[in-house]
C-alpha cells in the first residue's frame, strides 16, 4: 500500500468558499432548516456504494444506480454532478471534494481509498462511521423527547398562572388597598413584564433559535460556545464522550488504511466540529513532529482521559493500533449510550421539582395576602 498524503495541512484544489458565494440566497436560507444531503443520507450513501463496489460494479454505474433510486430533486442533482466529474476525467475524491455537500474528512478518506486501492473498504467504514454517528443522534433524541415536552408543558403553565391567574388576585389586593409582602411584589412584577413584554420575549427566543445556526457559523462564537458547554456539569463529559467516540473511529479507519499517526490525527481534526478536541489535537500533531510517541503526546492533556492513555501505550508497543482504537470507540458508544439514558432519567424529576417550586412560589405568594384580607374584611 504504496500511497502517500501530500501537503495534507494546505487547503485542497477545490474552493468551496467560492461555490457557496454563487449559491442564489434564497437556496442559502432554505438550507438553513436542514441539510439536503444529511448523515442519515451519507450513511446510506456509502453503504449502498460499497455493496456496489463489492459485487464488482465500476464506480460510475454504481452512481448511476444510486442516483435512480433518490426520490428528490436535490439528491438526485448531487449524484449527476459526481458522475459528471467523473466523466471529465477528475477522480472520485476530486468530484467529492467538488460538492459543498461533503467534508474534508471525506474527501481525504477517500483519496486514501483510491491511492491504496482500498475505496471499497473505505466506503464501508464511511457507512459505519455514519451509522455510527446517527444512532448517536438517534438514542440522544429519544432520552430527551420526554423530558423537553416536560419542559414546554412546565414552562405553559408556569406562563399561564403569571398571565392569567395573578392579575385576578393583583385586583383584588388593589381593591381593598392590601399591603403586599416582598414575594408578591416579586410575582406582580414578574406577572406584568409577561403581560407588557410578552411577545416581545416570545419573538427573542425565537429569533435566537432562528439566527442559532448562523451565530455557531462563526467560529469565535462557536469556539466560545463549545468550551463553554464543556463546562457544564455532567453536559460537558457527555459532550466529550461523544466527540471522542467519533474520533476514536476515525483513527481505527485511518489506522485500517494504513495511514500514518501524524496524518490520521490531522484528517480526524478536520472531521470533528468541536474545538476543545481540535485544539487539543493540534498539541498532539506538534509533539508527534518533535518525535514524541502518542500516549506521551496524549498525556497531561485533559481532553484524554488516563484509561486512554495507557491503551494508547499498550497499543504502540503490541503494534495494534487498530484493535485498540476499534475497543476504545467501543467503550465510548456504550458510555455516550448509558449517559443519554441517564440524562434522560435525571432531567425527568429535576424539571418536576423545578415546576413544582415555582408554581408552589406563586401560589404562597397569591395566598399570604389574602390573609391579611380577611384580617382586613373580618375587622
Amino acid at each position: 500500500m504504496g500511497f502517500k498524503i501530500e501537503d495534507i495541512n494546505k487547503p485542497v484544489s477545490y474552493d468551496k468558499k467560492s461555490k457557496e458565494d454563487k449559491t442564489p440566497l434564497l437556496e442559502r436560507e432554505l438550507n438553513w432548516f436542514g441539510n439536503s444531503f444529511s448523515n442519515k443520507k451519507k450513511e446510506d450513501f456509502y453503504t449502498e456504494l460499497s455493496v456496489l463496489l463489492k459485487a464488482g460494479i465500476t464506480l460510475k454505474e454504481a452512481l448511476k444506480l444510486i442516483e435512480e433510486g433518490q426520490k428528490k430533486e436535490s439528491q438526485r442533482k448531487i449524484f449527476v454532478d459526481l458522475g459528471e466529474d467523473l466523466l471529465s476525467g477528475l477522480s472520485f475524491s476530486e468530484a467529492v471534494g467538488n460538492k459543498k455537500e461533503f467534508t474534508d474528512y471525506e474527501y481525504h478518506s477517500i483519496k486514501i481509498g483510491e491511492e491504496s486501492g482500498t475505496l471499497e473498504a473505505i466506503t464501508k467504514e464511511l457507512g459505519l462511521f455514519y451509522a455510527k454517528k446517527n444512532e448517536q443522534r438517534r438514542n440522544l433524541i429519544n432520552a430527551l423527547t420526554y423530558p423537553i415536552i416536560i419542559l414546554v408543558t412546565a414552562i405553559l403553565v408556569v406562563v399561564f398562572m403569571l398571565r392569567m391567574v395573578v392579575p385576578m388576585f393583583q385586583d383584588i389586593f388593589k381593591q381593598n388597598q392590601v399591603e403586599l409582602p416582598w414575594i408578591t411584589r416579586f410575582i406582580v412584577s414578574l406577572s406584568d413584564m409577561i403581560k407588557d413584554h410578552g411577545w416581545w420575549i416570545t419573538a427573542a427566543v425565537i429569533g435566537f433559535i432562528a439566527v442559532r445556526r448562523t451565530l455557531l457559523g462563526n467560529s469565535i462564537f462557536k469556539r466560545r460556545w463549545d468550551y463553554f458547554q464543556l463546562r457544564i456539569p455532567y453536559i460537558g463529559s457527555f459532550l466529550k464522550a461523544v466527540y471522542l467516540s467519533q474520533f476514536t473511529r476515525a483513527i481505527s479507519l485511518l489506522s485500517a488504511s494504513k495511514v500514518p499517526i501524524l496524518n490520521s490525527i490531522e484528517l480526524a481534526g478536520k472531521m470533528i466540529d468541536f474545538h476543545p478536541l481540535n485544539d487539543a489535537l493540534k498539541t498532539v500533531s506538534d509533539k508527534i513532529v518533535q518525535g514524541e510517541s502518542l500516549s506521551d503526546c496524549l498525556r497531561g492533556n485533559p481532553m484524554f482521559s488516563n484509561k486512554m492513555i495507557s491503551m494508547v501505550k499498550v497499543a504502540e508497543e503490541t503494534n495494534q493500533t487498530e484493535f485498540m482504537f476499534e475497543r476504545l470507540n467501543h467503550q465510548y458508544s456504550i458510555e455516550v449510550d448509558q449517559r443519554s439514558k441517564l440524562l434522560s432519567t435525571l432531567m425527568e424529576p429535576m424539571i418536576i421539582l423545578v415546576v413544582g417550586i415555582c408554581v408552589g412560589v406563586i401560589l404562597v405568594a397569591m395566598y399570604l395576602p389574602m390573609f391579611k384580607l380577611s384580617t382586613v374584611l373580618g375587622g
